[in-house]
């Protein structure tokens, strides 16, 4: 059964595009071209996740930040500084993340253009605010969604702000995304409902546990699957 006069905020990374298999494309890439000789690559990249986690919180998000996380994990296996030529080398192995490509999510665009004419949609999306505001504008979306924010981090007070912010009746309103951390947690501990749409290469920080009891979470396996409900 479809519900009727929703207000619908989405996610956008992995949710509208895709975005973290680009990074992991790159990330093999680079184990590849390190070719360290005694640590295995699961090994390499444990080391690179912990880079990358103390790397969020002082940095925040984007590629400008990966490719530093990347930089610092060469120089910590290597137990030296890297040199300009291996961090041109970085730079050329995620030359598709700097030049910003945008590869839609299958239905994307259609589903957003029926679900216009009858909800209320918002878009909500952490990250560097030029690097996500271009990826928007590649996207050509940006016309489906009657208020955009961009901010530095998805917390609960991100989501109570905003429901204040537009006058959001809460049982009414619903995030949706496929980051249980940053999408689904938050938005439920606000009093918004969700709809939790996985994706097979959502980054690994973003991983959470979900309560599978929750009422208040629909669960759905593509994106299209939205206009069944909404």
């Amino acid at each position: 059964m479809r519900r009727d006069g929703q207000v619908l905020i989405f996610d956008a990374d992995d949710t509208l595009w895709e975005n973290n298999i680009l990074f992991e494309r790159v990330i093999d890439d680079f184990f590849e071209w390190l070719a360290h000789p005694t640590l295995a690559k699961p090994e390499i990249r444990a080391i690179l996740d912990d880079i990358e986690r103390a790397n969020a919180v002082v940095h925040g998000y984007g590629s400008k930040v990966f490719l530093r996380s990347l930089a610092e994990c060469l120089e910590q296996l290597n137990e030296r500084p890297a040199t300009i030529e291996e961090q041109r080398r970085i730079e050329q192995l995620a030359v598709r993340l700097i030049r910003g490509e945008i590869e839609l999510i299958p239905g994307v665009a259609d589903t957003l253009a029926d679900l216009g004419q009858r909800h209320r949609l918002l878009l909500l999306t952490k990250g560097d605010p030029a690097e996500q505001q271009r990826k928007l504008d590649a996207s050509q979306l940006a016309r489906h969604f009657g208020n955009i924010h961009i901010v530095p981090e998805k917390g609960v007070e991100v989501y109570q702000r905003l429901a204040r912010e537009h006058s959001l009746a809460l049982p009414s309103t619903w995030m949706i995304g496929n980051s249980p951390k940053s999408d689904i947690g938050p938005a439920r501990q606000a009093g918004m409902n969700a709809v939790f749409i996985p994706h097979e290469h959502t980054w690994v920080l973003e991983h959470a546990e979900l309560d599978p009891h929750d009422q208040g979470v629909l669960r759905l396996t593509r994106f299209p699957e939205l206009l069944d409900h909404f």
